[in-house]
Formats: structure tokens, C-alpha cells, sequence
């Protein structure tokens, strides 16, 4: 379940949320602490978003560390892979966050899941449309829009009747949603309901009641996760909609408590409709949970497992952020996870007292959205179920209301909430609500969260409080952040949102200039991040300046942060600026009004929850757009400058009596840090040293910001046909057999090209993401190419690419506003097998077409340049020096060393090998797997098919790229340690204040096409597929056509290429079942575990992955029970049960997902790569039917193939404490300096407490 105890950056929910493309871009995931496991090394970046609800913020030159693709969970939602595990969300300081981010559209982004990124990054910065659509790219011309006013404000450049005319209509109320219906039942219930039609024949229902953890007492810190966590799990009506495809899951923060239901509309079998059976559900949960004594006893182990598990170094510093930015209030002390002590004391009868106190119907409010045909029909239903909650043993000892002056209106009195506020009563009551409320006889507060702040406001310097400082030895970076705190402005009217707007561009124009810093090769800081944003959680706005830096740069890095402030708003953006930024958000805000109807349900429900509870107005997509485009030609540059300079007059003017004074000043860092030639010192810093280091940068001279040229093409015209001339390029038959050269799939609207250099190429047109389109470019290779010589060239070679961003003659700052000004979005991937360039454009003004260009020049005119090299290969060694400070990462680290016989290309580099590496090593490294048959681009969008043929043949056709057919075999063997070996299980310890256990089982697997390691072909070794079947009881069924025809879709499966990727993503399923089911559920060992596959594509080897938290006490229990559930499947024979419920939940995954360009990009890949051959069209097309054809003992095959006995299973058990492992402290840190890399993320506040889903 899940607490969010604050976001420190909260959002300004202009309307609208963008839902991400793929499952890695969900704003609301709950992040795992398994990221740090190497399965796969991803540089990721996040797409350009300027529309977005929720938070402006401009950052340059990130550098998180999330090691591994690992886990990454929808915080309020679904767990794939798990059965109806619940994970709730709690403690998450950022988990009602809704962000906007403006990314900045560098060409080329890492996409990795330890993102080690030195880029400029904004965080979305929000909109004023209330859209809600994916994630893309903003596009700005270079000219100026119709309309707008260029340096002067509305007053000197209007006559006086227009210039009235335009103040009434600012001072108008935005539109509402027209499709949102609003209502409330006779007990105070509040619902809502939207009918939205993606997912098809799915809905959304959650309820919310307004009780957090800020309603707590001193003596109950905690009490409301607890509850969640009781009423969710011992609902059996919840339960019995778990073989319906329904998932659910829970949630608590500061000021409010979600339990959610994602269910499909009605019965497979039957049509019976399933939403009163899910607010059933709901209403058991949330207003009549039986408060059993063994339930809560399982969950008390549950929570005290999970506060544990989530008290990383991360969870430390929120915490640390939060208490000083709330000091005055009880939101520094009232964190959603709770207090240790206190969990363990609590009896049914306390928790029964808190739930009577806050969980009835006037005090929720109850949001349905999603494939509702009949509004009427759902409000009976809701009367229904809920009319009489809250009333039922009232009735007979409170007299009945007599009736009211406001006769049919009397009904409508109760005490309302403003639909996720809890609403003021007014003084004007009639004696019917009066009654009423005796009858309620509750408590509840007229603002939420209901807290005083103390603002930011201009004051004498004497009032400013001295900067924090929170020194900790698992620190690794230095980070400082810079609060200023004041009222949420609602956005209601026309002019709040010119007002967002214009803050917006403003930022915008910061974030990237704070991106141009990064020109020298020791940059002084590793990211400066500026965020504004609305808490609905914390009931403020908050600016923030957060800068990261190494220790040794500390002082360096504040000074240029302070002083690219004090420059934006002394001199204010540019009349190039203004233009860019404003005309990025109109294509972006048109864009995003045209997929209005491919917005998922979840997100338009996100959305909504989080604009109610800041009280802005809720608008559609084009309802934002058309709003949108009306105060554009009301803007004005002086505007624009004025609204910004407000929002940075904390840290430029920081220290005048007429600056807002900073709500706090906090520091991380540090106890020591790593000094070359020298080793561990102890790094010192006081809080006069941090004034004086943002005093100096506001000494520091400055000069107005230069306008920049930007390009409007990379390649132009004259040069294409001269390229067309030279290199003649044409399509080609995709295979040697084929006489054609196009092959189309009717059923799957699937193209297959090969371009006459050998380039595959694999498109399909899609409507469903309207003037939207994805295209990846997959090169085979990856770290595996990597010699031995040169270990860690392929990953810091991708590195340096993406640092240096330069294409030809253009500059890195030129390429990345192309990007800007045509709506293009790129990334750059590395892992073990492959390097991916991925590329999200518009359609609209020739995005297309510029996504091309960029590709082609990356291609034939990539710069490669010393500085960009120096920076990646210093992050890499900064990253490996902090491994020994996190215990995931070292336990994680340990145990891939020794599974994998210590080859260093499934971890990140070492010092030595880092140190022995060149720009020529790692250029060849990187540019020497970019040949014609090793290559492979797909596309997918809303476009015509003459259009991307020409594109293709243009941009792609005309490259230089020689065939190379030895190039797939050319790398060294992997292996796994041979057993037996003294390296198989194994401990890490890590000294820290608080305890903490971590533990990951792990073991050989095939990949996903039926080859080991030992280079053994599955298929063949399986024999006669016959012989099978005896794995299964014999139930002898009389012959049938019916049964006849399952028989040979069984064997067809297997048969098919895909047999083992099926069957083993189905036993994942079922693994993960088993393993909540016992360790979490009955032997309560743990809060968290999972089972998780690597499955390669290109190397002949798989693996899978156990994880695990606990406690010190328990954890080697939580092994050993782990290893009993792995091993146990042929004692404890799988049901027919368990795989079909196994079987609904990757079907239901693969239906929701089949609408995204995103996931198309994924079916398509190695369509036509010669280094997986078995993969051809009918994985694609028959994916549905493999499903359905598997049987349990097709489950078993694959389960056979899986290594778990003792010889082959490697284990690693990692433990945190004052006194972990004294005797063995000494080898460890001597192990860090060539055995230990990732890192600590740094920045993000809040993602860290996040509480992990439970189910």
C-alpha cells in the first residue's frame, strides 16, 4: 500500500496530466529498491513534456543512478507480474506528485535505468491545458506567433476599451470538463464519473477519503497506513473479484487514503456486470473492514518489514527536506510509514477508534472513470451500494430531519466536500443539515491538509534562518536545496492560466541555458534543478533550487547556479526565447487536443484527483488547447519577465530585506569523500561557508544571455540529391528467397524493407496516436562486443556520444533547439546485446522528416569530442567508488560477479579499466557495430505510406553502411562460475546507523528463444513433443472436435519459436504468486519480494532473479523460504487456477498496451535481425493464441529449464547495521575499489519514500 508523505515539489495541476508511452515514463510509479540489480544498463531520458499538470522545473545535468532495469511499480496501481499483490504506496513524499517535465530535446539522451546523465533536464513544467495525453515533444518556430505583443505589457500597448475587454475576459472562468459528472448522496458521498473508452470495456474506481496521516494523533504516527493495509487485505469481497481480471491496490499520504480497483467492465464468461460487485468491494474496504486480530497481526509484521525496507539513504534525505521545509507544522512529523514503536503497540480497538474518527462517506469522495455507457445506470448503482452507509444504525435514535425552508435541497446540505477537499461548512445551515450532522457525529477539517504555513515573504535577513546541514557516511554526492514556500494560486480563470503560462516559458528558457554549462570537462556541478510546483499533499506551492555536485566542487557549483538565475532574471528571456517556448506549447497543447480520445482511464483519473485537490479547474484536452490558444496572443515579453523574476527573487535577491525569505536551506552530504591519491578524507563544511558561497555568486559579474541561431534543417535540399546522386539508394528483397521488395502483413498492418546498404527496416501505420509517431534504431552488439582489453568502451562510448550532442557543423545547443523546434525527442540506449537510438516526433510541420535528418546525421557525421569523453568516464568512476554505499547495489553487485564469473560487462567498469580507455576505444568500440545487416530501424506512427518510404530512401537509403557478416559472432563467450564454488552464497554487510536486509537468489535460465548457455538448443533436445504430456494427472476426456482442436493449438505452441518466452513469462507469473503468497503472506518473512526473468534475445543465456527485504533477524529465513517456493512446484503441482490467472494478466497487459506506438516498437524489434533468427511475424501475430494454448505442462518444460537446485543457485545476503558484520567491514571496502559500482540517485526528492505497493 502506499503513504506519500509530501511532495516536496508539489504540482500545479493546469489541466492536465500527459500519460506516458511506456511503462518506464509512468509518473506514478512506485520505484523499487530492486533498480540497482544489473539486468539491464539503460540510459533513459525523459521526453519533452511542456503540457503537463503539475510542476515547472528546469534542471541541468542529472546524474541518478537506478541500476538495472529491474522493477519499477505503479504506485497506486497494478503490479504486472504479481498476483494481486498488494504494494501500497505509502510513505512516498512524491507519490501524488503530478509533474510536468520539459525535457530538453537533446539529441542524444541515455536511456538507462542508472541514468547517467550529465543533461539539462526540466522537469514538466506545466500547462495551462487541462489535456491529458502522452508524452512528446514541444515545438517552437522562430518566428513570432500571430498576436504576440513583443516587449510591451497590456496597459501601453491596448487602448483603453480593448484593453478592458481583455481584462474581462481574463477575469472569466475557464471551461469546465464537459463529459465530468459530478453528484453526492444523502449521507455527503462525493462521486464523480467520466466515461472514457481507453481501455476498451475497462474502468477505473477508486475512493478516496480524506484522512492521511496528518490527521494523526502523537500516539497514533503510522495508524493510517495501517488501516490501508487491514481493510484493503481483509476484504473478501476484494478477494473474490481476483478471477474476474480485476486489480487493485491502495495508497496513503499526508491528507488522504486511495484504495483502487482497475477492472474490466463485465464477466468474461458470463456479461454480468462488474461495478457493483467492485463498489462492494469498496465499500466493505473502505467503511466496514472487520479489524481481525490475525490480519492485523500479519500486517503489523508486513509494515515493520516494509519500514525497513524503504529507510534507505534516499528515504533519510526526503525525510530531512521535509522536516525543515515544514518545521512549523506537523508535516515534518507525521510521515505516512509511521513510527516502529508505535506500530508495535497498537490493538484492534485503537485502530477501530481512528478508522470510526475518519472513514465515513461525507468524509470520501468516490472518482469512476472508464467505459461507462449509461451515466444514469452508475449513479443507481452507486445509490445502490452506498446510499444507506453511515446511516444504518442511525436512524432509529435520531428523529428525522423536519423539513426546511430549502425543501428538495435539504438533501444537498450535509456537509460537503469541494470534491477532494474537505469542505468548510457554512454558517447558514438548515435545521435538516443540522441534524444531520448530529447524526454523522464526525470530525473534519475545512482545508486539507489542515496545516499552518509559514510563507516565504519579503522580511528583515535577520528572520532567515541559517542553512541545514545533514552530514550521513552513505552519502556520496553533495546536494543543497533552496525552499521557497507560499499559497497554491488556483487556476480557475483565463488569467491564472496566462500566469502558468508565462511562468512556464520563462523556466523553460532557464532550463536550457543552465544546459549550456556543460562545455568544459569538469563541469562544477552535476545538476542545477529549478522547480515550481503545487502540493495538493503539502497545501502549497514550492520553489525549489536543487544543485548536486562532487564534494570537492560544492562551492563552485552554487556560484554558477546562482549566478544563471541572477542572469535570467536581470536580463530576462529573449524576443528567440519567448517565441520558441510559447510556440512549442501551441503545437504541443494542439497535439496533445487531438488524441483526445487515446488518453488511458488511470491518467485522466490521476489528473482529476490531483486538480480537485488544488482546487483548479478541469478542462478536456481541447477545452485546454482552445483556452490555451486564446491568452497566447495576450502575452507580452515584459510580462513574461516580470511573472518569472518573482519566482526567482529568492535565491537573485537572496539576503534583501525586499526578497522572499527561503522557507529553508538544506545540505547533504558527505561524512567523506574520495581525494585521488590520497583515499577516504573527512569532508568538512559549515553553514557560513554555504551562505558565503551563494553570496558569491550573487557578486559575479554577468552579461545578457546571446541569441542563438538555430537551424531549420541539418541536411538541406541540394545536399539530399546530391547524396541521392552519389549513393542511389533502393529497396531490396528483405531476404535472399523473397522476389519482392516490400512484404505486408494485412492482419498486424506490418511493412517489411530492406534498403539496398543492408539496413532492415520494419514500419507500421497507426492512427491510435494521432500526428504521433516512435521510430528506434537497434544495433546488435551492446557490452557483449567488449574486448577484454576494453571493458566498459561500449557503455562509456554511448556516454560520450549523448555528452558531446554535436552533428556535423552544428553545434550541441543548435542541434538540441532543432530538436525543440520540430517536436523530436531522442534517446540513447546501451545493454549487454544491443546500442538503441529511439526518436519520438510530431508529424506536423515536418517532424518526421527532421527525426530523419538527425537519425542520418548521428549516422555519417557524429562528433566525438575529448571533453564530452572525460565527463562520462568520470561519472562512471564516480558511480563505481559509490557501490559500497548502498546495500542493494552492493549485494546486487556481489552476486553478479559470482554468478557470472566475474565479467565485468554485466556491471558497470572499473577504475583500471576506466583509466585504460581512450576516445579512440571507445569511439571504435561504439562506431564498429553500426554496419548495414547489423542494424534494424522500425517505425511506427499516424502517417502516409509514401511518406515514409520517402523518408526511408532519403535519409536512411543514403547512408554509408558496409555488411559486415561476421560481426554477430564476434565477442567472448559468458559464462557461469562452474559449481561447486566457495562464491555461491555469499554476505555483504554495510555499516549504518539503522538496520536494514536485503537478499537476491539468482540462477541460469535459456533465452528467450530456447538456447543456454552450454549452447544447447531446447528445441531439439525436447525430442518427441509427445512424451510431454505425461508430466500432467491423465484425466481421459472422451474424444471431441473441441478437444481435438486444443490439442493442436497446444502443439503448436510448442512448436513455435516463441515457446519458452511464453511459457516462462506465464511461470514468472505464478512464481510471483507462490512467493507473496507464502513468504510475504503466511510466514510474514518479508514486505517485498519478487521473481523476475532476464531474458536475452541476441546471447545465448537467460537468468532469473529473486529479490528480497527484510530484517537482519528474518532475512535468512526469507532465503531459505524463497529457495523452498523455487524448488517446491513439482510437491506443490501448479492448478489449472494459477494459469489462468496467470494467462489474464499478461493478456490483459498486452491488450491495454496494444494501442502504443511504444509497445509496437517492442513487437517489432528484431523482426529482420540476422542475430535472432527464430523471431519472424508470427510472434506478433499469434502472441494472443500462444497464451491461450499454453498448458501446465507446457509450464513444466519451461520450469525444467530453470536451474534451481543447489548446485547451480547463487545467493547474496546484504546487511545494514551499527555492528553488520565487523569482521568482515575491512574486505569489503578493500573489494570496493574493483569489485563495486552504481550509485546513489541523487536530486528527486521524495521518490525515495515511496511505500512499496502490497499486493
Amino acid at each position: 500500500m502506499a503513504t506519500s508523505p509530501s511532495s516536496l515539489v508539489a504540482s500545479v495541476s493546469v489541466p492536465q496530466i500527459r500519460p506516458s508511452l511506456n511503462q518506464r515514463d509512468n509518473r506514478f510509479r512506485i520505484v523499487r529498491p530492486r533498480k540497482h540489480l544489473p539486468l539491464r544498463n539503460r540510459f533513459h531520458v525523459k521526453p519533452l513534456s511542456l503540457l503537463s499538470p503539475a510542476r515547472w522545473s528546469v534542471a541541468g545535468g542529472e546524474s541518478t543512478s537506478c541500476f538495472n532495469k529491474a522493477v519499477t511499480r505503479h504506485s497506486r496501481a497494478f503490479v504486472f507480474g504479481r498476483r494481486e499483490q498488494f504494494h501500497c504506496g505509502t510513505c512516498s513524499l512524491n507519490h501524488r506528485r503530478t509533474r510536468s517535465r520539459f525535457v530538453e530535446p537533446r539529441a542524444f539522451l541515455h536511456k538507462s535505468d542508472f541514468p547517467l546523465r550529465h543533461t539539462a533536464r526540466v522537469k514538466h513544467v506545466h500547462v495551462p491545458c487541462a489535456t491529458v495525453g502522452p508524452d512528446e515533444p514541444h515545438a517552437a518556430s522562430t518566428t513570432w506567433p500571430d498576436g504576440v505583443v513583443d516587449g510591451q505589457d497590456l496597459d501601453s500597448f491596448y487602448h483603453e476599451p480593448i484593453k478592458a475587454e481583455i481584462e474581462a475576459f481574463l477575469n472569466s472562468e475557464l471551461p469546465s470538463h464537459p463529459k465530468l459528472f459530478r453528484g453526492q448522496l444523502k449521507n455527503g458521498l462525493c462521486y464523480l464519473i467520466l466515461p472514457n473508452k481507453v481501455p476498451a470495456s475497462r474502468f477505473e474506481a477508486h475512493m478516496e477519503i480524506h484522512a492521511g496521516s496528518i490527521d494523526e494523533e502523537d500516539d497514533e504516527q503510522g495508524i493510517a497506513h495501517m488501516i490501508e493495509h487491514v481493510a484493503f487485505l481483509g476484504s473478501k469481497k476484494r478477494e473474490k473479484l481476483l478471477g474476474t481480471g480485476a486489480r487493485s491496490n491502495a495508497y496513503t499520504d499526508f491528507h488522504h487514503t486511495v484504495f483502487h480497483i482497475h477492472s474490466p467492465t463485465c464477466t468474461k464468461d458470463s456479461d454480468e456486470d462488474l461495478l457493483p460487485l467492485v463498489l462492494d468491494a469498496l465499500n466493505e474496504i473502505a467503511f466496514h473492514p472487520k479489524f481481525l486480530s490475525s490480519r492485523i497481526e500479519k500486517e503489523r509484521r508486513a509494515i515493520l518489514s516494509e519500514l525497513q525496507m524503504m529507510n534507505t539513504i534516499e528515504y533519510r534525505v526526503d525525510c530531512q527536506l521535509l522536516q525543515h521545509l515544514h518545521s512549523e507544522n506537523k508535516l515534518s512529523r507525521r510521515f505516512p510509514i509511521g513510527l516502529e514503536e508505535q506500530i508495535k503497540k497498537w490493538d484492534a480497538d485503537k485502530i477501530r477508534k481512528f478508522h470510526e474518527r475518519w472513514y465515513f462517506p461525507a468524509n470520501a469522495t468516490l472518482y469512476i472513470v472508464g467505459d461507462i455507457d449509461n451515466i444514469s445506470k452508475t449513479v443507481h448503482q452507486i445509490e445502490a451500494v452506498f446510499e444507506q452507509t453511515g446511516l444504518e444504525n442511525e436512524a432509529a435514535s435520531t428523529p428525522s430531519p423536519s423539513p426546511s425552508a430549502f425543501g428538495a435541497m435539504a438533501s444537498f446540505l450535509v456537509p460537503k466536500l469541494s470534491v477532494g477537499l474537505a469542505g468548510s461548512l457554512s454558517n447558514e445551515r438548515s435545521s435538516s443539515s443540522a441534524d444531520q450532522s448530529k447524526i454523522i457525529k464526525k470530525e473534519r477539517h475545512a482545508v486539507r491538509p489542515p496545516v499552518k504555513h509559514n510563507w516565504s515573504l519579503p522580511g528583515s535577513v535577520a528572520n532567515t534562518n541559517p542553512p541545514q546541514i545533514f552530514q550521513h557516511e552513505l552519502l556520496q554526492n553533495f546536494s543543497i536545496n533552496m525552499f521557497c514556500k507560499i499559497p497554491v494560486n488556483k487556476v480557475r480563470t483565463y488569467g491564472d492560466l496566462r500566469n502558468v503560462l508565462m511562468k512556464r516559458i520563462f523556466l523553460s528558457a532557464l532550463h536550457f541555458r543552465i544546459n549550456t554549462r556543460y562545455k568544459s570537462s569538469n563541469p562544477p556541478f552535476t545538476s542545477v534543478e529549478m522547480d515550481h510546483s503545487d502540493s495538493g499533499r503539502e497545501g502549497c506551492t514550492v520553489t525549489t533550487l536543487t544543485v548536486t555536485a562532487e564534494p570537492k566542487n560544492w562551492q563552485n557549483a552554487i556560484k554558477v547556479a546562482v549566478q544563471e538565475v541572477r542572469r535570467l532574471k536581470e536580463f530576462g528571456v529573449t524576443n528567440g526565447e519567448l517565441t520558441r517556448y510559447l510556440d512549442a506549447l501551441l503545437k504541443d497543447s494542439e497535439h496533445l487536443a487531438a488524441m483526445i480520445d487515446n488518453v488511458s482511464s488511470v491518467d485522466n483519473l490521476d489528473f482529476i484527483m490531483e486538480s480537485d485537490a488544488l482546487s483548479h479547474m478541469v478542462m478536456d484536452q481541447r477545452q485546454g488547447h482552445d483556452s490555451l490558444t486564446a491568452i497566447a496572443g495576450t502575452i507580452t515579453l515584459e510580462e513574461v519577465n516580470s511573472i518569472g523574476a518573482k519566482v526567482l527573487e529568492f535565491i537573485s535577491d537572496f539576503g534583501k530585506p525586499s526578497a522572499p525569505v527561503p522557507a529553508a536551506i538544506v545540505a547533504c552530504v558527505p561524512k567523506k569523500v574520495h581525494v585521488d591519491g590520497i583515499g577516504e578524507t573527512e569532508f568538512k563544511i559549515s553553514p557560513s561557508e554555504i551562505t558565503d558561497a551563494i553570496k558569491s555568486g550573487l557578486e559575479q559579474p554577468i552579461e545578457a544571455e546571446p541569441e542563438l541561431e538555430v537551424p531549420k534543417e541539418l541536411i538541406s535540399l541540394s545536399e539530399l540529391e546530391e547524396l541521392k546522386l552519389q549513393r542511389r539508394p533502393s529497396f531490396v528483397p528483405p531476404s535472399p528467397e523473397l522476389n519482392v521488395t516490400k512484404v505486408h502483413d494485412k492482419e498486424t498492418g506490418i511493412t517489411q524493407r530492406r534498403l539496398s546498404n543492408g539496413i532492415p527496416i520494419n514500419y507500421k501505420i497507426s492512427k491510435t496516436e494521432s500526428q504521433g509517431g516512435v521510430m528506434r534504431l537497434i544495433v546488435g552488439g551492446g557490452r557483449a562486443a567488449e574486448s577484454s582489453e576494453s571493458r566498459g568502451a561500449v557503455v562509456v562510448g554511448v556516454r560520450t556520444l549523448s555528452e558531446g550532442g554535436r552533428v556535423g557543423n552544428f553545434s550541441r545547443e543548435q542541434v538540441e533547439l532543432f530538436c525543440v523546434n520540430n517536436l523530436i525527442n531522442c534517446s540513447l540506449e546501451s545493454t549487454e546485446e544491443f546500442i538503441a537510438m529511439e526518436f519520438r516526433f510530431t508529424l506536423r510541420d515536418n517532424g518526421m522528416r527532421a527525426a530523419f535528418q538527425l537519425l542520418h546525421m548521428v549516422l555519417e557525421h557524429s562528433v566525438w569530442l575529448d571533453d564530452a569523453f572525460d565527463r562520462a568516464r568520470q561519472l562512471y568512476l564516480s558511480y563505481y567508488r559509490s557501490i559500497p554505499k548502498s546495500l542493494e547495489r552492493a549485494t546486487a553487485h556481489k552476486l553478479m560477479l559470482a554468478m557470472l564469473n566475474g565479467d565485468e560487462r554485466f556491471v558497470e567498469p572499473t577504475p583500471k579499466s576506466l583509466e585504460s580507455l581512450t576516445l579512440k576505444s571507445v569511439k571504435d568500440a561504439v562506431m564498429n557495430q553500426f554496419v548495414g545487416n547489423n542494424m534494424e530501424v522500425s517505425i511506427v506512427g499516424d502517417f502516409a505510406e509514401e511518406e515514409i518510404e520517402s523518408c526511408i530512401l532519403d535519409y536512411l537509403g543514403t547512408v554509408r553502411a558496409p555488411t559486415d557478416s561476421k560481426r554477430e559472432d564476434e565477442f567472448s563467450p559468458i559464462f557461469f562460475r562452474p559449481s561447486p564454488s566457495d562464491l555461491q552464497h555469499q554476505q555483504a554487510f554495510l555499516k549504518d546507523t539503522d538496520e536494514r536486509a536485503c537478499a537476491y537468489i539468482a540462477g541460469p535460465a535459456p533465452n528467450r528463444w530456447g538456447f543456454t548457455v552450454d549452447g544447447e538448443d531446447l528445441f531439439e533436445s525436447m525430442g518427441d513433443s509427445s512424451t510431454t504430456y505425461d508430466l500432467q494427472p491423465k484425466n481421459k476426456e472422451p474424444f471431441s472436435e473441441g478437444n481435438n482442436i486444443e490439442k493442436d493449438q497446444q502443439r503448436k505452441l510448442l512448436r513455435h519459436p516463441l515457446f519458452f518466452g511464453i511459457t516462462l513469462g506465464l511461470l514468472a507469473e505464478i512464481i510471483n504468486s507462490r512467493l507473496f503468497t507464502t513468504v510475504r503472506d503466511s510466514l510474514g518473512l518479508t514486505y517485498d519480494v519478487s521473481f523476475e526473468l532476464n531474458l536475452f534475445d541476441r546471447l545465448k543465456l537467460g537468468w532469473y532473479v529473486v529479490s528480497v527485504t527484510s530484517t537482519p533477524g528474518k532475512v535468512h529465513k526469507a532465503v531459505e523460504a524463497c529457495k523452498n517456493v523455487l524448488r517446491g512446484l513439482h510437491s506443490n503441482r501448479i492448478v489449472p487456477r494459477e494459469l489462468d490467472r496467470a494467462k489474464r494478466t499478461l493478456l490483459m497487459r498486452h491488450e491495454a498496451e496494444i494501442k502504443s506506438n511504444a509497445y509496437w516498437l517492442g513487437l517489432l524489434a528484431h523482426l529482420q535481425a540476422s542475430s535472432v533468427p527464430r523471431k519472424d511475424i508470427s510472434c506478433i501475430k499469434e502472441l494472443t493464441s500462444l497464451y491461450e494454448a499454453a498448458t501446465i505442462e507446457d509450464i513444466y518444460l519451461a520450469y525444467e529449464q530453470l536451474k534451481v537446485d543447489e548446485g547451480s543457485l547463487y545467493s547474496c545476503v546484504g546487511i545494514a547495521g551499527a555492528q553488520a558484520g565487523e569482521e568482515d567491514t575491512a574486505a569489503v571496502e578493500e573489494e570496493s575499489d574493483e569489485s563495486f559500482q552504481g550509485v546513489i540517485p541523487v536530486g528527486g526528492r521524495g521518490l525515495s519514500t515511496m511505500t512499496r505497493p502490497t499486493t
